[in-house]
């Protein structure tokens, strides 16, 4: 049963090698970012927002077009004007108590203060402040796909160190075997290797079905089908560190001072008077002749002019309410580039340490490779036991695995560090 599970890890490493080769699926950060970005539900939203903010302002604008309404009524009175002359030599009718009118009126805006333009402008800035909130989501969602990718790559680095360490278990295996037949050997020496043999195939499979999973988490977020042969691409090394801040959250901040500003505009503008140009026209019983009681049309038109005097009432403190809201965005854009900066700090301390690190595993790297060479010349001697022997072998393959994940933590430290300033991938296909 052993030797045939330690056959399937063999099975499953060779496999795994030869689908990459096979299906030849490389993707880079950026691939996974630009997918994510446009297959991501939350992006149609954006040309939603613009969508509604241009039918708003059209229907605003239509504020200038003539205003049509149409309207009628009948009535009944319990009593009506009735003119009585003693001894006049003729007489007036009076109005008939139930009356009939029907009108056509049209008013036409002439100046209003600025209102329209105002609020054409708000609504403009209204789907600015929306699609900021959209940039802020997907940005999010590249912190998730970052984090995904640099996993699946630290796993590709550590089933690498550990097809490396199977070869030279295989090596040691091969070494006591031929001691065995022999006869200078012992077959618990042998059956050592073999156990740590099946070990290193149950890394394996943990490793493939962990990295299968984290395949599969991506493919979600990027809508894409990552087949087990997929690679991704280890993000080039950045010489250029981004020195300044570009994130949706200060344009998102930066939008909602704008707004207050031209809240105090509209405010402004809605204190000043109106004035527009009306017409009337209807028919009924009875018309402008209000002696004359019988149907007829008629007609009138003028210049109307209305001034809200009441909303000076609370012009101040409606003016300080929008100032306070502004006031409210800046500190809070204050507090958010503060906090920023302060963890580009640590970013960039994070990847100056994790680039020594990488210069000393070298070092490291090359005395451990020496001493598992030596090593080996002393397991075929037989000078040493084979516990021996591993324990050099996981001494290199620890050294080996801690070059491999400095170097995935450092891509990725770079790529935090991006993604704090609000930079995207590089291109390096």
């Amino acid at each position: 049963m052993k030797r045939s599970y330690g056959k399937y890890a063999v099975f499953c490493t060779v496999f795994f090698m030869h689908a990459a080769v096979a299906t030849a699926q490389v993707f880079s950060l950026q691939d996974a970012e630009q997918r994510a970005r446009d297959r991501y539900p939350l992006i149609r939203q954006k040309g939603l927002i613009q969508k509604t903010s241009d039918l708003t302002a059209q229907n605003l604008s239509k504020n200038f077009l003539p205003q049509l309404t149409l309207g009628g009524q009948a009535t009944y009175q319990s009593d009506v004007t009735q003119l009585l002359i003693p001894n006049a030599p003729f007489k007036v009718e009076p109005l008939s108590r139930d009356q009939y009118r029907l009108n056509l009126d049209m008013n036409q805006v002439v100046y209003d203060g600025g209102m329209i333009r105002h609020q054409r402008e708000l609504t403009r800035l209204q789907s600015k402040l929306d699609d900021s909130r959209v940039e802020m989501e997907l940005h999010r969602l590249m912190e998730k796909i970052d984090q995904l990718y640099f996993n699946v790559l630290l796993l590709d680095a550590m089933m690498g160190q550990v097809a490396s360490v199977r070869a030279d278990i295989d090596n040691g295996i091969r070494k006591v075997s031929a001691q065995l037949e022999g006869g200078v050997a012992l077959k618990s020496s042998l059956d050592v290797l073999k156990a740590e043999q099946i070990r290193t195939g149950q890394r394996m499979t943990e490793l493939l079905s962990t990295r299968s999973a984290m395949l599969e988490a991506l493919g979600v977020l990027t809508d894409t089908t990552f087949g087990a042969g997929t690679s991704l691409r280890m993000p080039a090394a950045e010489t250029d560190a981004p020195l300044t801040i570009g994130r949706p959250e200060q344009r998102f901040y930066r939008t909602q001072i704008e707004m207050s500003k031209k809240q105090t505009d509209l405010l402004a503008s809605r204190n000043m008077p109106r004035a527009s140009v009306f017409l009337q026209g209807g028919y009924g019983r009875p018309g402008l002749n209000m002696l004359q009681n019988e149907f007829a049309l008629y007609g009138l038109g003028g210049i109307r002019i209305n001034w809200a005097i009441g909303n000076l009432y609370t012009k101040k403190n409606d003016a300080e309410i929008h100032g306070i809201n502004g006031m409210m965005a800046s500190l809070q854009e204050e507090a958010f580039l503060k906090t920023t900066n302060a963890q580009a700090r640590q970013q960039f301390g994070e990847v100056s340490k994790l680039r020594k690190l990488i210069d000393s595993d070298d070092e490291i790297i090359a005395l451990r490779e020496s001493v598992k060479k030596s090593a080996l010349a002393q397991l075929e001697a037989g000078v040493i036991t084979p516990s021996d022997y591993l324990r050099e072998v996981n001494a290199e393959d620890q050294s080996r695995q801690a070059l491999k994940a400095h170097e995935v933590q450092l891509a990725q430290a770079e790529a935090g560090l991006r993604w704090l300033m609000g930079r995207t991938a590089p291109n390096n296909r």
